[in-house]
C-alpha cells in the first residue's frame, strides 16, 4: 500500500522560497497522479498543484510554484518562490490512480507540513 510522507516545511519571510518533498513507499510513483493541496487556519482545504500526464496548478500559484517528480527517488517535489503570507498552511501530497484526476476524494494522504510564511 502506497504510503506518502511530506516534509521541508518551516518559517519563511515573504518573498522567501521552500522546497516541498513528498516521499512515497509501497509502490513506485509511475502508478499514480500526485497532489498538493493546502489548509489554511480557519479556511478549508485547497488544491494546489497536481501532477499526471501533465501538470496544472491554482491561479493563485501560478508562476510561482513549481512541482515536479523524481521517479529515481520516487518523491514528488513542489518549489514554492516568490512566497506569500497567504501561502501559509498545512500542505499535503495525495495520490490517487494513474490517469485519474486530483481531486479531494484520493486515495492515499500524507500527514502534511507545516508552512508558515511570515516576518
Amino acid at each position: 500500500q502506497l504510503q506518502l510522507v511530506e516534509s521541508g516545511g518551516g518559517l519563511v519571510q515573504p518573498g522567501g522560497s521552500l522546497r516541498l518533498s513528498c516521499a512515497a513507499s509501497g509502490d513506485t510513483l509511475r502508478s499514480y497522479v500526485i497532489g498538493w493541496f493546502r489548509q489554511a487556519p480557519g479556511k478549508e482545504r485547497e488544491g494546489v498543484s497536481c501532477i499526471g500526464v501533465g501538470m496544472n496548478y491554482a491561479d493563485s500559484v501560478k508562476g510561482r510554484f513549481t512541482i515536479s517528480r523524481d521517479y529515481a527517488k520516487n518523491t514528488v517535489y513542489l518549489q514554492m518562490n516568490s512566497l506569500k503570507s497567504e501561502d501559509t498552511g498545512v500542505y499535503y501530497c495525495a495520490a490517487g490512480p494513474r490517469g485519474s484526476m486530483c481531486s479531494y476524494g484520493m486515495a492515499s494522504w500524507g500527514k502534511g507540513t507545516l508552512v508558515t510564511v511570515s516576518s
